[in-house]
C-alpha cells in the first residue's frame, strides 16, 4: 500500500539519503542497491515475518521445566532474516556488514516491525547488544561476542531491571564478585583474555529473549555493582557495572562450549501483546548450573568498573528509537488495515439536496467525513513517526560520516530528540491503532480481523525502554537544559530555517506561521519551568511538556513534508503521483488544524509551574 511509496519519498524527496553515497564509507552503494535493500526486506517481510504474526500471538512461548518451546515458524522467519545479511547491515564488512548507512538499515527494520513486532524484537535486541560491545569492549571481546551478534549466529539480551528495582537502576542488588582463578577446565580464564572474571548473584525481570533454543548462544548483557572490600556496594547509580554474561561458557578464541552458565530461568510472563517475544525472570548464580562445582554466573566486565550505566545507554538509545519505530509501525498497519476495509465496507449514503436517496447505492464509508478524519489522523501519526525515525537514524550517519560540525550538530539533535523518537510514537500510535478498531466497528474488536492484535501489541511500548513519566523527565530535566541548552538552541536553529522556508510557498504560509509561534512557546515555557530554579517546580509537569514538544517536532517534520511535497508537485515528475503528495499535503493540514493546538493546554501548566497533581497526598486518592 502506502508503506514502500511513504519510505521513498521520505528517503529520497526529503532526506536525499542518495547524498551519503558521496561518503567514504557508502561508496559502494547507490538508490539501486537501496531499492534492493528494500524490495528484499519488503518480500522477507511479507513472506516470512507477516504470515505468522498471529500465529506467535495465539501459541505462546511454553516452559516445560527444561525448554522453552516456540512456534517452529520463529526460527524460521528468523533465520530467513539472518540468511539475508540484514542483522549487521550497517556495519563493517569485517564484521559482515554491508556498510550501509543507518537511515537505510532502520528503513528495512520498518518493515519487519510493521509485519510482526514481537518477532522483530529478537534483531532489534541482538543488534543493540552487538552494538554496546562493539562500542565499549575489547577487541576480543567484539570478536567473540559482538560478531556472532552482527552475523546472526548469536542472540543478545539487556538485563537492566529487577523485581523490586523496574527503572531505578541504582536499587538494583545483582552483585558481581571478582573470581580469577583458573581451574584446568580448558577454558582460558586469563584477566587479558576475555575481560576480568566475574561471578554474578542476582535476578533480572522483563529480559526479552532471555531463554531459548535459537542460534548459538545467547549473550546476555547484565548491571550489577562489585562489592567493595567490606562486602558493600557503593550507593546509587555509580557502583553499576556492566558484564558480558554468555548462556554458554566462550573459550577465547571464540569456540562455544556445551557448558551452560549458572543463569536460569525462573519463569516466563505472560503478556497482554507482543506475545511472540519469549519474555523472562532469570536467576544468575543460583547454582542450578554450577560452573566447576561453584554457584555464580561467570561474566566479563565491560567498560570500566563503575561505568556501567554509561555503557547500557548505547543500548538503551539504540533501544528506545527502536522501540519508537515499532510503535509506529504498529500503526501504521493499523492504519493499512482500516484504510483498506474503509475502502471496501459499504455503508449509508450520500446526502442530497433533498435529503437522502435510498434507492441509490450505498457508499463505502471512506466517503463518510468522520472515517476520513479517523484516516487523516492515522495517516499523520504513521507517516509522521516513521519520519521522526528515519530522520533520527539520519542523525546517526551524520554522527559517523559527517564533517566535525555536522557530527557535533548531530549528536545534540539525536541527544534531544531521542525521548521524542521513543514516547511520541509510543503514545500517539496507539491512538492510531484505536481509531483503527473504530472505522471496523465490531469487527474491529474480534480476533477476526489483526486491528485489535495491533493495540495489545502497541501497549507495550509506553511501558518499556522508559515510561513517558521517565522520559519526560529527561528531557525537560537533561536534555533541554545540557550545556546550556545547546540542543535546544540546535533545534530552534533548524526549525526556523523551515519556518523561514515555507513561508516563502503558496498554501504553507499560515503553517509556518503556527509553527513559529508554537516554537516561541516551547522556549518561553521551557525558561518560565526553571525560573525559580526549584527542581520539584520546573519537573511537575515534565510528562505535559514532553507532550507539548514532541508535538511541536512533529508540526515541525511535517512542515518539512509538505514543503517536500509542494518541490515534487512543482517538478511534475514525481513517480509517487499526485494524489499521494497531495495526500501529504492533507495530513500536513490535519495536523496543524487538529493537533497542534493541543499544545497550548500542555505548555501551560508546564509555564506557571502547576502543583496540583504535584501536591495531591496519597491518602487523597
Amino acid at each position: 500500500m502506502t508503506h514502500r511509496a511513504t519510505l521513498d519519498f521520505l528517503l529520497h524527496d526529503w532526506l536525499h539519503a542518495e547524498d551519503l553515497c558521496q561518503r567514504e564509507r557508502h561508496t559502494d552503494h547507490n538508490r539501486e542497491t537501496f531499492d534492493a535493500v528494500l524490495d528484499l526486506s519488503e518480500k522477507l517481510a511479507n513472506e516470512q515475518f507477516a504470515p505468522v504474526n498471529r500465529l506467535t500471538d495465539v501459541q505462546e512461548p511454553e516452559f516445560d521445566g527444561v525448554r522453552v518451546h516456540l512456534p517452529k515458524e520463529t526460527p524460521i522467519a528468523l533465520q530467513a532474516f539472518n540468511d539475508a545479511g540484514l542483522m549487521g547491515a550497517s556495519k563493517d564488512a569485517e564484521l559482515g556488514g554491508m556498510q550501509l548507512p543507518t537511515v537505510v538499515e532502520i528503513a528495512s527494520m520498518s518493515f519487519f516491525y510493521k509485519a510482526s513486532v514481537s518477532l522483530a524484537a529478537y534483531p532489534m535486541l541482538t543488534r543493540g547488544n552487538a552494538n554496546t560491545i562493539l562500542a565499549h569492549g575489547t577487541p576480543l571481546q567484539i570478536d567473540v561476542f559482538a560478531k556472532g551478534g552482527f552475523e546472526g549466529r548469536t542472540f543478545g539480551t539487556m538485563c537492566l531491571s529487577e523485581p523490586q528495582a523496574g527503572s531505578s537502576l541504582s536499587d538494583i542488588a545483582t552483585k558481581a564478585t571478582p573470581d580469577a582463578r583458573g581451574d584446568g577446565s580448558g577454558i582460558d580464564w586469563a584477566q587479558d583474555a576475555l575481560g576480568p572474571r566475574h561471578r554474578l548473584t542476582g535476578n533480572k525481570m522483563w529480559i526479552s529473549g532471555g531463554e531459548h533454543e535459537m542460534g548459538e548462544n545467547i549473550v546476555h548483557l547484565v548491571l550489577a555493582k562489585i562489592p567493595g572490600d567490606d562486602g558493600k556496594t557503593l550507593p546509587g547509580v555509580k557502583g553499576i557495572s556492566l558484564f558480558i554474561v554468555p548462556r554458554k561458557l566462550v573459550k577465547q578464541d571464540g569456540t562455544i562450549t556445551d557448558q551452560r552458565n549458572d543463569v536460569a530461568l525462573a519463569g516466563l510472563n505472560h503478556k497482554l501483546g507482543y506475545r511472540g517475544t519469549v519474555n523472562t525472570l532469570l536467576n544468575f548464580g543460583e547454582g542450578k548450573f554450577p560452573v566447576n562445582g561453584q554457584s555464580g554466573a561467570v561474566g566479563y566486565l565491560i567498560g570500566k568498573q563503575g561505568e556501567g550505566l554509561k555503557c547500557m545507554f548505547t543500548l538503551m538509545n539504540e533501544a528506545r528509537i527502536s522501540v519508537g519505530l515499532g510503535a509506529t509501525m504498529l500503526g501504521y498497519a493499523g492504519y493499512e488495515a482500516s484504510l483498506a476495509y474503509a475502502l471496501q465496507r459499504p455503508q449509508g449514503r450520500r446526502m442530497g439536496a433533498g435529503g437522502k436517496d435510498y434507492s441509490a447505492p450505498q457508499i463505502s464509508i471512506i466517503e463518510h467525513t468522520d472515517v476520513k478524519r479517523m484516516l487523516l489522523q492515522q495517516k499523520a501519526i504513521a507517516e509522521g513517526g516513521l519520519a521522526l525515525g528515519l530522520f533520527c537514524a539520519r542523525l546517526v550517519d551524520e554522527e559517523y560520516t559527517g564533517t566535525p560540525a555536522e557530527a557535533e550538530h548531530a549528536g545534540l539533535l539525536l541527544e534531544l530528540l531521542t525521548p521524542i523518537a521513543k514516547s511520541w510514537p509510543s503514545e500517539w500510535a496507539q491512538e492510531a491503532n484505536s481509531l483503527a478498531i473504530q472505522i471496523l466497528g465490531g469487527y474491529g474488536y474480534t480476533r477476526d480481523f489483526p486491528v485489535e492484535q495491533y493495540w495489545r501489541d502497541n501497549r507495550l511500548n509506553m511501558i518499556h525502554e522508559g515510561t513517558h513519566g521517565i522520559q519526560g523527565l529527561d528531557l525537560l530535566g537533561r536534555k533541554v537544559v545540557m550545556n546550556g541548552g545547546k540542543a535546544l538552541s540546535v533545534l530552534a536553529e533548524r526549525i526556523s530555517q523551515t519556518i523561514q522556508k515555507a513561508g516563502q510557498i503558496e498554501g504553507l504560509a499560515l503553517h509556518s506561521n503556527a509553527l513559529a509561534q508554537a516554537l516561541q512557546k516551547v522556549g518561553q515555557t521551557t525558561k518560565a519551568a526553571w525560573s525559580t530554579g526549584v527542581p520539584e517546580e520546573a519537573l511537575a509537569n515534565a510528562t505535559p511538556y514532553l507532550q507539548g514538544f514532541g508535538h511541536t517536532v512533529l508540526a515541525w517534520i511535517w512542515l518539512e513534508l509538505a514543503i517536500a511535497a509542494r518541490a515534487a508537485l512543482s517538478s511534475g515528475q514525481s513517480p509517487l503521483g499526485e494524489g499521494f503528495l497531495h495526500g501529504k499535503l492533507a495530513a500536513c493540514d490535519y495536523f496543524f488544524s487538529f493537533e497542534l493546538p493541543k499544545i497550548d493546554a500542555w505548555l501551560g501548566v508546564v509555564a506557571r509551574r502547576d502543583m496540583t497533581c504535584a501536591q495531591v497526598q496519597p491518602d487523597w486518592f
